[in-house]
């Protein structure tokens, strides 16, 4: 029997719907300014002609579930809300096409990406790693994951409230890289493993929040994802 040091971290898993067991979490992928509108308001539009996605990740550690309250996170004054669309990944693939994708899919969850924006933004303009501004205790937001395997959901509405005020309202038939493209696209880079999540991006809409604020989410079809906005950590 292996021996520690210290008690090693418990494994990070979300509940699933219908089921008693567990969806273990492997990684955490994300990928940025998947929908044009989002892209250009952040001041980087996007030619999907040209471009090929681009994705960061975060440690599994910051997997938070739907309905929490978390801590207003230190060394920030712009912390930012992003709704998406969580593909959770049930089959290993490598060097996947398009075509086959969805064999890997085991299901779907709605999620939020929180973000240190200022602190990102810092980074992306001096040419930094973002990890800082995305790699945030508590950040990664996500609802039960819903069993839809083989599914490729290709439309459905995604909204955001912020205190019961709209703020994001979009559809995700407006990925500019779709659910196939995402997962074949990925796994020319990684190998990918049961229990991956692929966050697909959020809609624009984007905006800060403060402590005390109260998050509710949906992706139609899938789930719905709250947060609470607690006091600074």
């Amino acid at each position: 029997m292996t021996q520690y040091l210290f008690t090693p971290s418990a494994a990070m898993s979300l509940p699933v719907r219908g089921l008693d067991a567990r969806f273990p979490i492997n990684r955490l992928f994300f990928v940025g300014r998947n929908y044009h509108a989002h892209a250009v308001e952040m001041g980087r539009p996007v030619d999907k002609s040209v471009e090929r996605p681009f994705y960061f990740t975060k440690a599994p550690q910051t997997l938070t579930l739907s309905g929490a309250t978390v801590a207003y996170p230190p060394e920030t004054r712009n912390y930012h809300f992003e709704m998406e669309m969580v593909v959770a990944i049930g089959q290993a693939g490598f060097r996947v096409k398009a075509e086959d994708a969805h064999t890997l899919i085991y299901g779907y969850g709605a999620g939020l990406d929180m973000t240190r924006r200022d602190l990102q933004l810092v980074a992306r303009d001096k040419g930094r790693p973002w990890d800082l501004g995305k790699d945030v205790e508590q950040s990664s937001v996500c609802s039960e994951i819903v069993p839809m395997q083989g599914v490729v959901i290709e439309n459905g509405a995604i909204a955001l409230e912020v205190n019961g005020q709209t703020k994001q309202s979009s559809n995700v038939d407006k990925l500019i890289w779709n659910i196939r493209e995402l997962i074949a696209d990925l796994s020319l880079f990684y190998h990918l493993q049961p229990g991956d999540l692929i966050y697909t991006g959020t809609p624009e809409g984007v905006g800060p929040v403060v402590s005390g604020d109260q998050i509710s989410g949906r992706v139609e079809g899938v789930a719905e994802v709250a947060l609470t906005v607690g006091a600074p950590a």
